[in-house]
């Protein structure tokens, strides 16, 4: 069994505009289906409002998912109600995109990073201090910084204790929202090293949302491609990247610059915008847009199935 798997989960959003305007349901997500293995980092791509961050947010149930089943090490997570779901909670956490509007900027580094602890265990006074401290210096922090506030810390020093807020009650399987989009690049590559350390270090889990396919590649075990509220293609993440077999997962490839200047992929350009999810096209989702688009595409919606090893949704591989 894997360590964290969704099974058909589903969220719909219903937005009012007024009081006597028919309710719009938002499909963020539509039967998504998904396994991560323990120790395991899965990625999740696609384009801005294409569902991500809900999935992320269900899996841990900071959100309640209209329907389908999450089960994390065993235990439905959804049943769990009470003392249960809140001793549950200690094992999930989530690092979120912007560190400046997750921080309290009114609460020292000390006090933030001591709010789970506060609220989960016994320890107070010098015991606390001393995790606070202990976390801080995992994350490449020290003593000094305890008493200052956000606002006094760079965009990858304030995300380091966003992760170190994270870590404060051991979890085993962490959220990781985009957590690298708002930082300079050069500053990047250090915040995904640092996660890297500490998934060797502690055992961890990582369901990892970004749009930057190049930071997916390099600390992705596997990758999910989201469209419109489904995955489309899901597989190892060297194998994706070297061959995209769903169309979309193309486009997505082909807009990423490469490192090497010889190597050069053919620019493929989607017409048109991500339809809307309120009122999404039928059958294939992504016809719309598909270069590759067949007739009985808007009639027939493709199954996600495994072909080689991989899981894709498309008709060009019946």
């Amino acid at each position: 069994m894997a360590f964290v798997e969704a099974r058909d989960l589903t969220k719909h959003f219903v937005i009012r505009r007024g009081w006597f305007a028919r309710p719009t349901v938002v499909r963020a997500l539509t039967g998504v289906n998904l396994e991560i293995e323990r120790r395991e980092t899965l990625g999740v791509v696609g384009e801005s409002g294409c569902g991500k961050s809900t999935l992320g947010r269900c899996l841990i149930r900071l959100i309640e998912p209209t329907s389908g089943q999450v089960l994390f090490d065993g235990e439905d997570v959804l049943a769990l109600h009470g003392e249960e779901l809140r001793s549950l909670r200690r094992r999930m956490q989530i690092v979120f995109q912007n560190p400046f509007s997750s921080l309290n900027p009114r609460m020292t580094v000390r006090d933030i990073v001591a709010e789970p602890l506060k609220a989960h265990t016994n320890m107070r006074g010098s015991e606390l201090t001393a995790r606070v401290i202990e976390l801080l210096r995992q994350v490449g922090l020290n003593e000094s910084h305890l008493y200052r506030y956000p606002r006094e810390f760079s965009g990858g020093q304030a995300q380091r204790i966003a992760v170190a807020r994270a870590l404060a009650l051991n979890p085993d399987f962490i959220v990781l929202d985009e957590p690298t989009s708002a930082l300079d690049v050069s500053v990047q590559a250090t915040v995904v090293n640092l996660l890297e350390e500490l998934q060797a270090e502690l055992g961890l889990t990582y369901l990892f949302i970004s749009h930057d396919l190049s930071v997916v590649q390099h600390i992705s075990n596997r990758i999910a491609v989201m469209y419109l509220g489904e995955i489309v293609e899901m597989g190892n993440a060297e194998e994706i990247f070297h061959s995209p077999m769903h169309p979309y997962t193309q486009a997505l490839l082909s807009a990423t610059p490469m490192v090497d200047p010889e190597t050069r992929r053919e620019r493929i350009i989607l017409e048109g915008s991500v339809p809307n999810p309120a009122n999404p096209p039928s059958g294939c989702h992504f016809h719309t847009r598909c270069p590759a688009a067949m007739a009985f595409c808007a009639d027939e919606k493709p199954p996600l199935r495994e072909i080689n090893g991989r899981l894709v949704a498309c008709h060009l591989h019946e």
